[in-house]
């Protein structure tokens, strides 16, 4: 497992009976998670005293139940600042397991030696966008929601990053990745975080396990002749770490030689000391 346990303004308390028990900040959040499968006893006095719980309604789809909740609010993660929304379908704009993957694009990057330039896609609110660009690289932001750039841009601001080297892209990431190709762009890093399903613009189906591959074998195209790294994520039940690095094999170490790593993403839970697992991720790099 990758275990993100450098936070300080998040911590995942406790997790029982379906739902996880977080602090944000100085606010509590209980949100469901399929995950948590066990029942063991919720210990925690947190439980009874949330600042918002998300509920699920029976006909899809739930809502926040709001006890005490500011609109939006700032968490930190070293010198990067994030504001939290939450959001429908139980989400607060912010990945926590993904910390350690910040940590490993960013110490990347400053040992390099070079100048890097990384293309961020799928990028969200822009939590890897921007500790690539506070390691000094320029990088490429795409994702086709324009809330969600928005929101990055935000992000950015708020982490004093604004005038940053960063590319701001509202964009479906397979027509961008196909654009950039044939334009002769290329990039020294690829940091990709794909859903499990979605439409394009004119209604095609996304489905991770239908359209990864040929995904990262055209971004594959798109990285220099000595790139640095590529890091690929997946929430997607059932799709394995080892699945993911046979494909990072088999398009990037083919093409580059280099190696690659794949593993459990993992918060630590503070009332058992046990860890949550929440996804995947595949490293590949060049040395």
């Amino acid at each position: 497992m990758w275990v993100s346990d450098n936070w300080k303004d998040y911590e995942l308390l406790d997790c029982s009976d379906g739902e996880r028990l977080e602090r944000w900040g100085s606010q509590l959040l209980i949100r469901p998670d399929p995950q948590v499968i066990w029942k063991t006893e919720k210990v925690s006095p947190a439980w009874k005293k949330p600042s918002a719980v998300y509920k699920r309604a029976d006909s899809g789809g739930g809502f926040w139940d709001i006890k005490r909740l500011p609109e939006r609010w700032q968490v930190k993660y070293g010198q990067l600042t994030f504001n939290i929304k939450p959001m429908n379908f139980k989400h607060t704009g912010l990945f926590p397991e993904q910390a350690v993957n910040w940590d490993y694009a960013g110490a990347k990057i400053r040992s390099a030696g070079r100048d890097v330039s990384v293309l961020n896609l799928f990028a969200y609110t822009g939590a890897a966008t921007l500790a690539c660009a506070r390691a000094g690289a320029k990088v490429c932001h795409v994702d086709a929601a324009k809330g969600m750039v928005s929101w990055a841009r935000e992000n950015a601001r708020e982490s004093g990053l604004e005038s940053a080297p960063i590319r701001w892209i509202i964009d479906d990431c397979v027509k961008f990745a196909e654009r950039e190709i044939r334009r002769g762009v290329k990039y020294d890093a690829i940091i990709m975080d794909p859903p499990s399903f979605g439409r394009g613009p004119r209604g095609e189906t996304w489905k991770l396990e239908e359209s990864l591959w040929d995904f990262v074998s055209l971004t594959a195209r798109l990285l220099t002749d000595e790139p640095l790294f590529v890091i690929i994520n997946s929430y997607t039940t059932g799709l394995s770490p080892s699945t993911l690095s046979y494909i990072a094999e088999s398009v990037f170490s083919k093409r580059f030689a280099g190696h690659s790593e794949s593993r459990e993403l993992a918060l630590p839970v503070t009332a058992s000391g046990l860890f949550l697992p929440c996804g995947a991720a595949c490293r590949w790099e060049a040395r």
